[in-house]
């Protein structure tokens, strides 16, 4: 499918589709480009990179796809560095949680007959680096296409078929409503579990111990995706600032509503909105994106 891709950033993402395309054969060379020894040391002895490098013009020189790992605040710096080495007819994709900025600070850069294919798995685990990537993260996922007006279809077709050959399933949403999408889908989730774990590191120590030896499963997720890297979720809500404002005050103001429906005992209020909220999760497993729990994290009482 290609003949060299080099992956700026080789993390959980980066290195999980790396070992879809060793395990396929979907490239000839796979160069992975990262800012530490550790790293790159860890791509090589994991055999997910045939060259490893520091410097970003010397990874993407002469290849034909460009995989940017990195958080999007790093989107800018990356494309001005690879831009004068980038080969006519090279593919630049992303797998960013945020698109309109993406398309905003990398296309400026990008020299003619390059093509940039923004795109979103809606997969991941809380851990990070090249340990943690497998090659069946992505398998029953979407894969979100966003690409801006103008983009090369074949570019286009290239993206989804790589996506697809590692089992996810291919949509495509415009950049600003991908971005509005995810804001309450993914985002306001992760800011969340943020707040409320935050909640219970401030409690007193008794109340605090307390809290993680009886957590039941509501609590043990809400701390699984408040481990997720911090980096990465801080330039997400700042690229994603507008949307993810709107849909926070949105739900401020449903937040009042339930407090006032508990304060006065409203009880039929309550479970009208615990009824419909049950819809939605039907939803979610009709559509297969329910991950059934383990035994183990399986708790009747939460």
């Amino acid at each position: 499918m290609f003949n060299r891709v080099a992956f700026i950033g080789i993390g959980l993402i980066g290195s999980s589709i790396a070992r879809v395309m060793r395990r396929d054969n979907l490239a000839s060379t796979i160069i992975a480009c990262a800012r530490t020894d550790e790293t790159l040391d860890a791509a090589k002895r994991l055999n997910i990179a045939d060259e490893t490098t520091k410097d970003i013009a010397e990874a993407v020189r002469d290849a034909d796809l460009v995989m940017i790992c990195t958080p999007v605040s790093t989107y800018g710096a990356i494309a001005q560095a690879m831009a004068p080495v980038l080969k006519p007819g090279a593919i630049v994709t992303d797998v960013g949680s945020v698109k309109e900025s993406a398309v905003t600070t990398v296309m400026p850069h990008l020299p003619e007959g390059v093509h940039f294919v923004p795109g979103h798995p809606i997969a991941g685990t809380e851990n990070s680096g090249p340990e943690a990537g497998f090659e069946t993260l992505f398998e029953g996922r979407w894969f979100l296409i966003t690409p801006p007006p103008g983009t090369d279809q074949t570019a286009i077709d290239k993206i989804a078929a790589l996506w697809k050959q590692a089992g996810s399933q291919i949509d495509y949403l415009e950049p600003a409503h991908h971005d509005q999408v995810l804001a309450i889908t993914s985002h306001l989730p992760h800011l969340i579990a943020y707040t409320i774990v935050g909640t219970a590191t401030d409690l007193e120590d008794q109340i605090k111990s307390e809290v993680v030896k009886y957590s039941a499963s509501g609590f043990r997720d809400f701390t699984r995706i408040a481990a997720s890297d911090p980096v990465m979720w801080r330039d997400i809500f700042i690229a994603n600032r507008d949307a993810v404002l709107e849909m926070l005050g949105r739900l401020s103001e449903d937040l009042a509503g339930l407090q006032r429906a508990i304060r006065v005992g409203d009880g039929e209020k309550l479970e009208r909105l615990f009824r419909r909220t049950r819809e939605i999760r039907r939803g979610v497993v009709e559509a297969g994106q329910h991950i059934p729990p383990s035994p183990d994290d399986t708790d009747p009482k939460s």
